[in-house]
């Protein structure tokens, strides 16, 4: 790390390693001067979490949470409905990611690497769940963890669900799994409804609305769109896209889910 302090062609310092490992890293490359991208899902913890971003700013770098899917463009028509609501109020929302995962020995098996599907895919339905209806939970309902391969998963979740409840009672539904392939994000209004399926993958993403849309704009590579966005905000010193705060969010609601399924309760945010 001493050797990229002082590397002065070197700007960004991006942390690809084990969810286990993000805060320990993370703050290690903010204490180097240079600006911090983390990779989702932040970290194992809010309080990790919170670690990270208090060290950023007392280095005064810049920090973005690899979230992907908000740079994408048919993403971002999505989370602008949820403002302008063209369908009328979102009265329900369901979003599924997952994909069957045929290792068994794999740090996303271990606990204390950070493993498991709520942390590695569940953040997607976590995130959508938000973005898509521009609101934050108020409480997680309903959750619990299955598993096909006990023998496996003895340590962390092959397969979760739960319920988002947000404001006015508007109920948001999610499941995230290492053992079944999801990829559907679809919001139920008072006049309609849209969908993206798959809303997740690398490449073409597609989506339609009630009364016939398309929602098929495509780019090259969403993970260069999503750097060309946080290399523009060094530049001109503005706002990242998704800053620490948004990876915080998702994982204070992961560590709810999980006591929402230990405890089968209701767990107020």
């Amino acid at each position: 790390m001493s050797e990229i302090a002082n590397n002065p062609d070197i700007d960004v310092i991006y942390i690809v390693l084990p969810t286990g490992l993000h805060a320990e890293y993370s703050i290690k490359a903010a204490g180097t001067g240079k600006h911090v991208w983390c990779e989702k899902p932040m970290a194992r913890t809010e309080e990790e979490c919170q670690d990270i971003i208090d060290a950023c700013e007392n280095n005064r770098v810049k920090l973005s949470i690899g979230y992907r899917m908000q740079h994408e463009p048919n993403t971002q028509t999505i989370i602008k409905w949820s403002n302008s609501k063209p369908y009328g109020s979102i009265k329900t929302l369901d979003a599924e990611a997952g994909y069957y995962d045929g290792r068994t020995d794999h740090w996303k098996l271990k606990k204390e690497m950070g493993g498991g599907a709520i942390y590695d895919m569940g953040v997607y339905p976590i995130n959508a769940l938000r973005y898509a209806s521009g609101m934050e939970p108020v409480a997680v309902s309903k959750a619990r963890h299955e598993t096909t391969r006990p023998d496996a998963y003895t340590d962390v979740d092959e397969t979760t669900y739960f319920t988002l409840e947000f404001p006015g009672g508007v109920l948001g539904e999610g499941a995230t799994s290492f053992g079944l392939n999801w990829n559907e994000l679809r919001v139920n209004c008072e006049k309609g409804w849209y969908e993206l399926s798959p809303f997740q993958s690398y490449s073409g993403i597609r989506g339609v609305t009630s009364d016939g849309k398309q929602l098929n704009q495509t780019i090259p590579n969403q993970q260069a769109k999503q750097m060309d966005d946080d290399a523009l905000a060094i530049i001109n010193n503005t706002d990242v896209l998704v800053p620490g705060e948004e990876g915080l969010k998702d994982i204070r609601i992961v560590e709810a889910i999980k006591r929402s399924a230990q405890n089968n309760q209701r767990i107020e945010l």
